[in-house]
């Protein structure tokens, strides 16, 4: 699994400041998911929800992995000790944020549904 090294406060509050961005994160937090999960979930254009994931990408908080024609991607496990402390803290607000709002915690359920169902990868 990926860790991440230092991560630019600017890079990661910006990362979080976009509604989608939230939510795939949070779809992330039950582990790693195709695109397509990510697709249904969402209920958004393929090209938006990929701007969104580089965007996270960049940021050093998803990591992509291709397997054949689809993407995977899975949430970046924070480097140990006080560089990790601020991408620990914002995967904390995440989770904590997927808990108290019912939309985020439906788009989950549709994820699962879609991962369990496999019927695009």
């Amino acid at each position: 699994m990926a860790t991440a090294t230092r991560l630019d406060p600017d890079t990661l509050f910006a990362a979080l400041a976009e509604p989608t961005r939230l939510r795939l994160l949070v779809l992330l937090l039950a582990g790693e998911a195709c695109v397509c999960d990510l697709l249904a979930a969402l209920d958004r254009p393929q090209p938006v929800v990929s701007r969104h994931l580089g965007v996270l990408r960049r940021a050093g908080l998803v990591h992509a992995r291709r397997e054949g024609v689809w993407m995977w991607y899975r949430l970046v496990e924070p480097a140990q000790g006080a560089p990790g402390d601020l991408h620990r803290a914002l995967l904390s607000a995440v989770r904590a944020a997927g808990a108290q709002h019912p939309e985020l915690a439906e788009g989950l359920a549709r994820c699962v549904a879609s991962r369990d169902s496999r019927n695009c990868c």
